[in-house]
């Protein structure tokens, strides 16, 4: 997110100064990290959290359809950038993988067909393919239909048109290029506070080694810290923070790089979430290429850790409580009743017990195949709500000042994906004056900027094709 904002506030207004601060040694070392996340372009091809069934009601596409509009300014972003010379070689950072959905049961092979009924309508989904014969899945993807059990109920979707995303190094070409512009990077530097001037942000800072403190003017903070960000607003003081805590959840991957296996998937197969499971631990098996070598992982494993960041604080998820935020974040713990069942169930797992929840995808797994990674920490929004005093939020979003001087990002989901629309939200909240003077060159970046695809097929099939085919992604 803060190599998107950065690269976006660059291109637009290259005579600003730009400093930037990371705690690590190097960026792209949390969420971001190629091992730390799946690295789906989330489009809503086989996400089914994005297209929930609601009782006695038809499914709406509404939600699939603005998370696919989303990527699709992502992809021409990245497309636009690679033009420009400001990304390097597509395939280092992106690659086609087909998005798959797989399903076992009567009941969510019907919900499977009834999703695809509606999706193959759209054309941001034109593409998209269902079956349920064994013959069909096995071409599209082997491993999945390997000594199945015979007369179970299954199905699956496909769209050619998905991608894995490397959006750690995305995340470093982006920042090499600012850089190389005139930015300053600091790196093992830890903001402290941020304190309101009048013309801005004295922000407080320190170094990781040495701990030697300094401080820097700011007119507009950008605070795209994950799990962090919390703490930090909380200590700029901003009214429109309160009420609002974070509840940690990491995860594990099972991961194999045996060529054997890895030869016999091409594609990211999602799957439906356990009961109480939140929707970013839908089990997936994906296809990963990271650094020009391919592997398969499969996941998440919930785990649990108080921590907001993997290099974060043991007392994060006491120190974040506030008289505003602790009765939201108490309800949240009684209404949810099912994530704590779900988290203790996961937390019991051995090794053993994940490569059998693997073997539900892929029936012929081998427990030494596999080892087990540690994914990155997700820190869920918890906030008030004014009919059920507080909820657990699973989305993106963006929490800025009245007057618009200083924006953080909070949550997990779709994340990464929909950065570019994200910022652009940012940028025409919290830069209104600015803002539209901006617009044209927006345009270049971005060629359908202000419209929807989704109504409008030929540009629809027309913009896809065509970032499809500078970013190398062709199927």
């Amino acid at each position: 997110m803060s190599a998107t904002l950065g690269t976006l506030l660059h291109e637009l207004q290259p005579d600003w100064k730009i400093v930037a601060f990371e705690r690590l040694s190097d960026v792209a070392q949390e969420s971001s990290n190629p091992w730390n996340n799946a690295g789906t372009g989330h489009a809503a091809l086989c996400e089914l959290n994005y297209m929930p069934q609601q009782k006695g009601a038809p499914l709406d596409p509404a939600k699939a359809i603005s998370i696919n509009e989303q990527f699709q300014q992502s992809r021409q972003f990245w497309s636009s950038l690679v033009e420009r010379g400001v990304l390097d070689e597509p395939s280092t950072f992106i690659n086609a993988t087909p998005h798959m959905t797989f399903v076992r049961g009567e009941k969510d092979v019907a919900y499977l067909k009834d999703r695809y009924e509606v999706l193959k309508k759209q054309p941001l989904f034109a593409g998209i393919e269902y079956s349920e014969d064994s013959r069909v899945i096995n071409k599209w993807a082997p491993l999945l239909m390997q000594q199945r059990r015979k007369g179970e109920p299954f199905a699956a979707t496909r769209v050619p048109a998905g991608t894995d995303v490397d959006f750690g190094a995305l995340t470093h070409q982006l920042f090499d290029h600012l850089t190389k512009s005139g930015v300053s990077l600091r790196t093992n530097h830890e903001v402290r506070s941020l304190k309101k001037q009048k013309d801005g942000w004295l922000v407080k800072y320190r170094t990781t080694v040495g701990r030697t403190p300094a401080e820097i003017k700011a007119r507009f903070v950008f605070v795209g810290a994950g799990g962090w960000a919390l703490k930090l607003l909380q200590r700029s003081g901003i009214p429109e923070i309160k009420g609002n805590g974070v509840f940690p959840i990491g995860g594990q991957f099972l991961k194999t790089s045996n060529p054997k296996i890895v030869s016999q998937h091409k594609a990211k197969v999602y799957s439906q979430a356990s009961v109480g499971a939140p929707p970013m631990s839908v089990p997936h098996l994906d296809t990963r290429v990271v650094d020009g070598e391919a592997s398969l992982m499969f996941g998440p494993f919930a785990t649990f850790s108080p921590k907001f960041l993997k290099n974060g604080s043991l007392l994060d998820i006491v120190t974040q409580v506030r008289p505003h935020n602790l009765m939201p974040m108490l309800r949240v713990a009684f209404a949810n009743p099912d994530l704590i069942t779900y988290l203790i169930g996961e937390l019991l797992k051995n090794h053993a017990k994940k490569v059998d929840s693997l073997r539900t995808f892929m029936p012929t797994a081998k427990d030494e195949d596999w080892t087990l990674i540690d994914a990155g920490q997700r820190a869920q929004v918890m906030k008030k709500d004014p009919k059920k005093g507080g909820v657990l939020q699973f989305g993106t979003e963006v929490v800025a000042s009245a007057d618009g001087s200083i924006a953080g990002l909070l949550g997990a989901s779709p994340g990464a994906s929909t950065a570019v629309p994200i910022m652009l939200d940012l940028l025409k909240k919290c830069f209104p004056d600015e803002y539209p003077g901006w617009e044209a060159e927006l345009r270049e970046l971005i060629p359908t900027f202000g419209e929807k695809l989704n109504t409008q097929p030929a540009l629809a099939a027309s913009s896809t094709s065509s970032t499809a085919a500078t970013l190398g992604i062709d199927e």
